[in-house]
């Protein structure tokens, strides 16, 4: 996998930058991402190209442009985080979340943004303006339906204490045999780096680009993942065993892979944990 700017920066200051005041020199950006091959003028241009996107704002420091995530940015990371670290584990309830709603011709795009939004959050296309969750998502539907006030939006909870037809209702709202491929090839490809010994020896740029890699990988699947109570999830489902390999490996190469961006950067870093969203 070739990471791209815009990853680049998603997932050092997500993981890094945040917590050590928010903030980076371009000359330290630069030495950061030339690590993972890029060159540095290809660094100067991106960064100054999402800055001009209003991802990062800038500032002088003598001769130094300091990079800082704009206030949106800083949102989106904030409120995926969790996504990604945390899983739902609550037992079937028998009921769903169920969202529909009706959206103008002429509004196209608010109709795209509660699609995108509705899937970000966890739930599922049952038809064209139906959408379903296997948890309480209520709050969340609540709140994404204000966003958009030229849309009607109706938030039901729905029972259905059938598990046998709840699984067939799951397998139509999501397509779960190509998530489970993804899975196993995301398995596949990281179980080596499954070593605690292994890990803590590696050299410090090589945890970074290592951790990096897994967390670019893995931070897809909360998109697509309705983290499917274990009643309502296939035989053999291999989304919990990815979780835990994907949380193993994170924590594992977080040490070194902190004490370099730390090197670079010239302070601490915050530790970061999986318990660590703000």
């Amino acid at each position: 996998m070739v990471e791209t700017p815009r990853s680049l920066v998603l997932n050092l200051f997500g993981d890094y930058l945040r917590y050590a005041g928010g903030e980076a020199k371009l000359g330290e950006l630069t030495e950061l991402m030339t690590a993972f091959g890029l060159e540095p003028g290809t660094v100067r241009v991106s960064m100054s190209r999402l800055r001009q996107e209003g991802w990062l704002t800038t500032r002088r420091d003598g001769r130094e442009t300091v990079y800082t995530l704009s206030d949106q940015m800083l949102d989106i990371l904030v409120n995926g985080r969790p996504r990604i670290f945390r899983r739902k584990e609550e037992p079937w309830s028998g009921r769903w979340t169920m969202v529909i709603y009706q959206v103008p011709e002429s509004d196209r795009a608010v109709r795209e943004q509660l699609r995108k939004q509705l899937a970000w959050t966890g739930f599922g296309q049952l038809s064209p303006s139906t959408w379903l969750a296997p948890h309480d998502l209520a709050k969340e539907a609540k709140e994404i339906a204000s966003r958009h006030g030229s849309a009607r939006v109706n938030v039901l909870w729905c029972g259905s204490h059938d598990a046998a037809a709840a699984r067939k209702l799951a397998a139509r709202c999501w397509d779960l045999e190509s998530l489970r491929r993804d899975y196993l090839d995301f398995l596949s490809s990281y179980t080596h780096l499954d070593d605690v010994q292994g890990n803590s020896a590696k050299d410090g740029k090589r945890a970074l680009v290592e951790r990096t890699r897994i967390i670019d990988d893995f931070r897809r699947f909360p998109f697509r993942d309705p983290e499917l109570p274990r009643e309502l999830q296939p035989r053999d489902w291999p989304g919990p065993a990815a979780f835990s390999l994907f949380s193993r490996v994170h924590e594992q190469l977080g040490p070194r892979a902190q004490s370099f961006v730390e090197e670079v950067i010239g302070r601490q870093v915050r530790p970061v944990t999986a318990d660590c969203y703000l």
